[in-house]
């Protein structure tokens, strides 16, 4: 019974495991810049710095030293360290000079140069799921102090003022810069679980699958993307048999952001009654005439049952899930449908069936990105297979089609792709990221983002 138990557990544990469809990976790159533009948006020190000045309620004032000012606050130099298990560490270098009215009557000038330390500690906020870094173990180390307090001064009285002084006033007007800093940074993830439109289709979410990971080169996301139609209904993201990784021989540093071909699979499905198509043209590109006759030229028994040339209608119906699959340098979008031709007829008469063929066909995929939006552009790769299931002429080799046919979907069939795919799929929105400035690659099962800054 045990036994049975513990079997079923494991079916329903394998059952709603959930692979990640996206991964992201945040090198140093991307962390120092958003740190130090969250600096210099915040004009944090500065702001703090003014403050430091005024009568603040329940603050005493600091015995020996009055009209207390901070001035020449010096552009902090900024050094971060992974803590793996943990998120950032964080040390911000900078200087300034504090002045006021010494315990000796006259004017003091104190030029400290001082670090800042704290640990940014990655988590997932509970309420909205999104990463949100929070500051712990703040510190203030000073590097060194300079005064203009008379050098015939006991050693011991001035060391002892300045101890009192810089210790009463560093940390309340330093420490808190560092939790300001981090409220600009943590808004910048404030939009990335929201819902993105596909065009009229439906909608991308990219949903956390778990607290990030820190390791000692990089900060790891796991997305378990969510993909929904324009009524409400979830794609599910297919099993993807094989694990998807980065790969090795990115610059230290750097950041990538992975989707995977089950992602793009799902996305796809999203358009899949875009694909359906019913083309009335005569003249396609480079094609010969669109009638009877020039069908014939294949089928004999054409001309026999339309002794007068009529013009064609083909019908494209894609009755399975597009599908993505990718391997190193090569991406294909594989699409399984029925192609029906008819023999138009005048006088608004329905036109006639003429034969219904299955078919399964790839088309080679490009990727580039516009606008922070994944672009796709398709080309033929193969017509892999053409079956006959019905037929009003007679039966007939369909293999003899083949060349018609894969002429055709290039030139007839795959614009109509390509312009359904013009929609483009969102991308993560995060941390104010240009998507449109990365590198892009295809592995094994997944598309590689080289992420880039301006």
């Amino acid at each position: 019974m045990l036994r049975i138990l513990f079997l079923a557990l494991c079916g329903l544990l394998t059952h709603t495991r959930a692979d990640p469809g996206a991964l992201l990976r945040l090198g140093m790159d991307i962390m120092n810049r958003e740190v130090q533009s969250a600096m210099d948006e915040s004009h944090i020190l500065e702001e703090m710095a003014a403050e430091a000045g005024k009568n603040r309620p329940g603050v005493k004032p600091i015995k020996g030293i009055t009209n207390l000012k901070v001035k020449d606050v010096q552009l902090p130099a900024i050094t971060l360290n992974f803590i793996p298990g943990v998120g950032i560490f964080q040390c911000v270098s900078t200087s300034m000079t504090i002045t006021g009215k010494s315990f000796m009557g006259g004017n003091m000038e104190i030029i400290v140069a001082l670090n800042i330390t704290a640990t940014n500690r990655l988590l997932q906020d509970e309420e909205t799921g999104l990463p949100r870094f929070k500051s712990e173990g703040c510190e203030i180390i000073l590097v060194s102090v300079k005064t203009n307090l008379p050098s015939n001064m006991l050693p011991k009285v001035v060391n002892k003022f300045l101890d009192s002084t810089l210790h009463k006033v560093l940390p309340s007007l330093m420490c808190p810069a560092i939790d300001a800093v981090l409220v600009y940074v943590n808004r910048k993830w404030a939009n990335l679980n929201a819902p993105m439109p596909v065009g009229q289709m439906g909608r991308v979410k990219y949903v956390l699958m778990s607290i990030p990971t820190t390791t000692a080169s990089y900060i790891q996301v796991d997305f378990s993307p969510m993909v929904q139609q324009q009524e409400g209904n979830t794609i599910q993201l297919a099993d993807a048999g094989e694990a998807f990784k980065f790969p090795e021989g990115y610059a230290e540093g750097s950041s990538q952001l992975l989707l995977s071909a089950t992602f793009l699979t799902a996305e796809l499905a999203l358009l899949q009654k875009s694909f359906n198509v019913n083309v009335h043209a005569m003249k396609i590109g480079q094609l010969p005439p669109q009638t009877t006759k020039t069908l014939a030229g294949f089928i004999p028994k054409v001309s026999k049952a339309y002794p007068t040339s009529k013009p064609l209608v083909t019908q494209i119906r894609i009755n399975k899930p597009p599908k993505v699959t990718m391997k190193t340098g090569n991406s294909l979008l594989h699409l399984h449908g029925t192609l029906e031709m008819f023999a138009a007829r005048r006088r608004g008469k329905a036109p006639v069936s003429l034969f219904l063929l299955e078919s399964h066909f790839n088309l080679k995929i490009q990727y580039s990105v516009h606008e922070n939006r994944l672009q796709m552009v398709t080309s033929l790769d193969r017509l892999l297979s053409l079956s006959q299931e019905s037929s009003s002429i007679g039966a007939f080799n369909e293999k003899k089609l083949t060349g018609f046919i894969t002429d055709y979907l290039q030139e007839a069939y795959v614009p109509v792709i390509n312009d359904a795919l013009q929609v483009g799929f969102p991308l993560p929105d995060f941390l104010d990221m240009d998507y449109d400035l990365a590198e892009l690659g295809i592995v094994e099962n997944a598309l590689v983002l080289d992420l880039k800054l301006n």
